[in-house]
């Protein structure tokens, strides 16, 4: 969907929209129609959509909590493979070291992607960072190893590997898979019936006017909330980047250990 926010700035206007025309049906409707008959009846049709409405909304809420939860965990998952991987390519040997290069700038892209300064830019499947992957895997493929030993940890680092390629997939494909549009749409048509009724009967008086219009601004706050929760990379509600930058920073530590040790190596004595 697109944003949350503008979707829940439109089910406000159009709620407050649905109050506003009960509001002014009132002084065109008969004497006739507004009867305490009449309103009993409103109240308790209306009473049966009230409830429905808030089991549904609460459903989609806690729903929208169980995906951000689970994205914020395949998240961590993700940053704790890459430094899995580091450690056992750095346990290979010196073979592994321009695997492990590709693997910190896989890192490093990986988190531009996934938390960048604009929550608009965020790619989940930005192909050029995939293709830093999947040369990290033609790397490993490349190695040699010697014994039983280095054979074994080859074959820990391709499992791995693969791994960190599914989480790209299940992250990109979590994130797509929002509530529909059309159960959107009726949800908000049955709040805007709701408020309809509530404005039929409401008296004309400015503490009417304050308190349904709070009321619609909390309930399509509750709108764009589990929506952009279902999104997880939004704009005020996201998925924690510091598993991600803390397992970056582990690895340009790591890089810069390297450096600092092969110019030792080679400056002249």
């Amino acid at each position: 969907m697109k944003n949350p926010l503008v979707i829940g700035l439109v089910v406000y206007m159009v709620i407050l929209a649905g109050a506003y025309v009960g509001w002014k049906a009132r002084c065109r409707l008969p004497k006739d129609h507004l009867t305490e008959e009449t309103k009993s009846l409103v109240s308790v049709s209306t009473a049966v959509v009230a409830t429905v409405s808030a089991l549904v909304l609460g459903l989609l809420i806690s729903n929208a909590n169980t995906t951000f939860t689970r994205l914020g965990g395949e998240v961590t998952s993700l940053s704790a493979e890459i430094l899995r991987l580091d450690q056992i390519l750095y346990r290979y040997g010196a073979a592994a070291d321009p695997a492990r290069e590709t693997l910190r700038q896989y890192a490093e892209r990986k988190t531009e992607d996934l938390f960048p300064d604009d929550s608009a830019e965020v790619r989940l499947g930005n192909p050029a960072t995939y293709e830093l992957l999947q040369t990290l895997e033609d790397m490993m493929l490349a190695l040699k190893p010697t014994n039983a030993r280095d054979q074994w940890w080859l074959g820990q680092a391709m499992t791995l590997a693969g791994k960190i390629g599914d989480a790209r997939w299940l992250i990109a494909q979590q994130v797509g898979q929002g509530t529909p549009k059309a159960f959107v749409a009726l949800l908000v048509f049955w709040l805007v019936l709701l408020f309809a009724s509530f404005g039929l009967f409401a008296p004309h008086n400015a503490t009417s006017a304050v308190v349904l219009t709070l009321c619609a601004l909390a309930v399509a706050g509750a709108v764009a909330m589990f929506l952009e929760l279902e999104s997880g990379f939004g704009h005020m509600v996201r998925v924690s980047p510091e598993p991600m930058r803390q397992a970056v920073s582990v690895l340009q530590a790591d890089q810069e250990k390297r450096m600092s040790s092969g110019s030792e190596v080679t400056e002249p004595r």
